[in-house]
């Protein structure tokens, strides 16, 4: 074979270039070609009867439904004051610019923000609140002329599988829609103060932190509950979400409006927690001590006599209901009236008997 000659060589590279050259060239005018072009777009049909529905909703309820911003003074390391921010979320309740939220929202802010649906932030003040049933109220010191108070529903004839929709401001994303249906009913939701709200929904739509006292609306665009808490591990949702339903909040919300509080029953007494008296071996409600002047104390009452150590009254059934713990007593109480007499069983030692006490006022 004869070797290839120097200008042979140089040739062959030469045309090797001018072929990558070529097709190089082609590539870019091929991708240029594709760039310039979009894609024709593919017409799409009528939104569906449900798309269209959520939407209206949507759009009627958004306006009600407020971003709450909190400042909370806390003490640092070294006694220093610091500012703890917290958010949540809310909706107009009337004309006057009260807004309705969650408790712990609010609790123990110096100062609250509401921004509006239009994007303005406005100072509110705190008005009232109930621990009990994790609702609270503020009012915007500037409210302007076109408030659109939420339309109100009621919770007495919902049904499991019905739909709803949560609007509000997880995670400090504003207006938020989350879509689901009634998972359950009759739910029991324990509160800070050791109480429990009855009649409670369970709800599959999404509800996050910053969710906490938005709406839950149903399919006519009615408040029917107060988003208020979720069950979750990790602390986002997990399809478990629970409304305080509308029926408590028109119960209570005109009184803390009128009062700034919700009349809270009791008969004045301190009782030690479930798992100490389980501990005991004791079922029924353990009186720790009875606060002096209560209707508890003019019935007699007695707590534990720690210099003794004596166990003091147990109360174990209101009327003909028993009482296992402190949730069957607290659940009767909220049954009755603020003035009304209800006859407690008692067990002192081996002695079963009878009080009659009034229930009272101890919020």
């Amino acid at each position: 074979m004869r070797p290839i000659n120097r200008s042979t060589l140089v040739g062959l590279v030469l045309i090797v270039v001018a072929a990558g050259l070529f097709y190089w060239n082609r590539s870019v005018e091929e991708t240029d070609r594709i760039a310039q072009h979009t894609r024709e777009i593919t017409p799409r049909g009528s939104l569906a009867d449900i798309e269209k529905t959520t939407i209206s909703i949507f759009n009627a309820a958004a306006p009600s439904v407020v971003y709450i911003f909190t400042e909370n003074a806390v003490s640092g390391f070294f006694g220093t004051r610091q500012v703890r921010q917290g958010a949540g979320s809310g909706f107009l309740w009337d004309d006057s610019g009260h807004v309705v939220t969650n408790y712990h929202v609010v609790e123990g802010a110096r100062r609250i923000q509401a921004r509006l649906d239009n994007g303005e932030a406005i100072e509110a003040t705190y008005v009232g609140g109930t621990p009990d049933y994790d609702l609270a109220v503020i009012r915007l010191r500037r409210p302007p002329g076109d408030i659109q108070p939420i339309p109100v529903g009621t919770s007495a004839n919902l049904q499991v599988g019905q739909s709803v929709l949560a609007i509000g401001n997880p995670f400090g994303l504003s207006r938020t829609l989350t879509t689901g249906v009634i998972s359950a009913l009759d739910r029991r939701l324990p509160t800070a103060t050791g109480r429990e709200v009855s009649g409670v929904i369970q709800t599959d739509a999404a509800i996050n932190p910053g969710n906490s006292g938005g709406p839950l609306i149903d399919s006519s665009g009615r408040l029917i509950g107060v988003n208020t808490a979720i069950i979750s591990g990790s602390g986002s949702s997990a399809g478990i979400g629970f409304s305080v339903p509308v029926d408590v909040v028109n119960k209570v919300v005109p009184q803390l409006i009128a009062k700034g509080k919700y009349p809270r029953p009791g008969i004045g007494i301190v009782v030690l927690d479930d798992q100490a008296a389980a501990s005991l071996g004791v079922v029924g409600v353990v009186i720790d001590r009875v606060m002096p002047g209560s209707a508890a104390d003019r019935a007699g009452l007695e707590g534990i006599d720690y210099r003794r150590r004596i166990l003091g009254d147990v109360i174990v059934a209101v009327g003909a209901q028993p009482v296992a713990n402190m949730e069957d007593f607290v659940r009767n109480l909220q049954e009755a009236k603020i003035g009304q007499s209800i006859d407690l069983q008692v067990r002192r030692g081996d002695a079963l008997r009878e009080v009659a006490v009034t229930v009272m006022d101890i919020s």
